[in-house]
């Protein structure tokens, strides 16, 4: 990269400039599970499509329709900001897709700041959505940014298409719909999709290759058509929620190992080949306890562990509706309750089968307990997992952009979570993904006092910048 120098010296002397445009996102409370929060999310992306358009891109506001709420009212969908930046037909043509609404967060849930003020401490820039997803999202943008304001010298290598949503955190609503309907225009001449909606496993840089896929299930018990006085019919009743917590302690053992039939039998063995990528993954087990307060783990050593994070399944229990949880007491028996889990579905695992495996399990376990009482089970999301093949010309250039900017190899990972969108992408277009993180290990992403480190963001636009020029030199497809 001859005019690296130069693009470098461009993003070191434009740091406040863009820690004070993620200021001006953050300061947006694009929460996108909140209604009353819903004119937030449209001017994040009003204000997406500014910037963009300010550069000079060739953008627009695709309307994705409505959402229908429970009580049976519609809302607007927040648009879909697409943008262009070049069209040389000899040039490669990536797609960068991030979003920029966030999870809900209250200075009283237990943040330090306020979660709308992005407040830099100790070189951390604290604020909710920082890391997830609006940093990475400007950093393309300053990349591009960057590549324009030297175009003189060091022309953009590629064509960059931006596809930018704002319900991400809420299960991109209508955003299948969009893609499938862009494929043969907007999405026509992609060569590549690059997603950076995920973080570094420890200080060490990393390139993202697997995602796990979710599977969400409501289970249903009703009973007495009531609910009733504990102290009155407390003895005389078949409670519901005696069989539903009877029914759930049946999904897993004590030890984490699943008990659905044909669950863990769908999952591909560990090869030999991922042990030894596993073991060579810098990972401290000590740390990891610490960061989430706990004295034991599942499992005591590093492949065991990450490999039941990434790419094995899970059950979590999540909730129980109709249950009382409010504080005090209440001596009541609920007529209905509603259990809330999840199976995190990796490689191997359908979630058509899943969902029949799961019901007809259910309904067995349900059915030795000879209640009168009625069981519903159904499946509200059926993500799939996504996995990529970590020998692809993409991933080569990953490690080459970030050998050039850390002067170090990346780990090569996969996430626990659920990105469903690059399933999506690779049915739609065909076409091959990487994600590429710049996020910290320790940024605290849905969690209280989310942050993302000014060097990340900073040294993440230059990893950008190196990975774009990598990606110009793959051969043409």
């Amino acid at each position: 990269m001859s005019h690296a120098p130069l693009l470098i010296l461009y993003v070191d002397s434009h740091q406040e400039e863009y820690v004070q445009t993620l200021r001006d996102w953050v300061a947006v409370e694009s929460d996108s599970s909140d209604v009353l929060k819903r004119p937030d999310c449209h001017r994040m992306m009003d204000m997406t499509a500014e910037k963009l358009r300010a550069m000079g891109g060739k953008v627009e506001l695709v309307d994705i329709g409505v959402q229908e709420l429970p009580n049976g009212q519609t809302v607007d969908l927040p648009k879909v900001v697409t943008a262009q930046f070049g069209s040389d037909p000899s040039k490669q043509t990536v797609c960068v897709y991030g979003h920029v609404d966030v999870q809900p967060a209250k200075l009283e849930d237990g943040w330090a700041t306020d979660p709308y003020n992005l407040t830099d401490i100790d070189g951390n820039l604290y604020g909710r959505g920082a890391s997830d997803n609006k940093a990475p999202v400007l950093a393309w943008i300053h990349t591009v940014e960057a590549y324009q304001a030297l175009k003189i010298v060091c022309d953009l290598p590629v064509n960059v298409k931006f596809i930018i949503e704002g319900m991400e955190e809420t299960g991109s609503n209508g955003l299948d719909a969009m893609i499938m309907a862009q494929r043969d225009s907007f999405l026509s001449d992609v060569d590549y999709i690059l997603i950076s909606d995920c973080g570094w496993l420890s200080r060490r840089p990393a390139l993202t290759y697997g995602t796990r896929g979710n599977c969400y299930f409501f289970a249903e018990v009703e009973g007495p058509k009531q609910d009733l006085h504990s102290g009155v019919y407390g003895g005389t009743v078949i409670e519901p929620m005696t069989d539903l917590i009877g029914i759930l302690d049946t999904l897993i053992s004590p030890s984490g190992k699943i008990l659905i039939p044909g669950i863990r039998e769908a999952v591909a063995p560990l090869s030999d080949e991922e042990w030894k990528m596993y073991q060579d993954i810098e990972f401290d087990i000590e740390s990891y306890k610490s960061k989430i307060g706990v004295s034991q783990l599942m499992y005591n050593n590093k492949v065991d562990l990450l490999a039941h994070r990434w790419r094995y399944p899970t059950v979590t229990v999540h909730g129980i509706e109709g249950a009382f949880s409010a504080p005090g007491t209440k001596t009541v028996i609920p007529a209905k309750v509603i259990a809330k889990f999840s199976i995190r579905q990796v490689p191997n695992m359908d979630p058509a089968v899943v969902k029949k495996q799961v019901t007809d399990y259910l309904n067995s376990v349900f059915a030795k307990r000879k209640s009168p009482n009625k069981l519903k089970v159904t499946m509200v999301i059926g993500a799939k997992p996504w996995l990529a093949d970590t020998k692809h010309p993409l991933y080569e250039a990953g490690k080459a952009a970030v050998k050039r900017v850390f002067n170090v190899e990346p780990d090569l990972i996969r996430e626990g979570g659920t990105i469903p969108i690059a399933k999506t992408f690779e049915d739609v277009t065909g076409k091959s993904i990487i994600m590429l993180p710049i996020g910290g290990f320790d940024d605290g992403l849905h969690s209280q006092n989310e942050k993302m480190s000014r060097y990340n963001y900073i040294e993440g636009t230059k990893l950008f910048i190196a990975y774009l020029h990598e990606v110009a030199h793959l051969k043409k497809n």
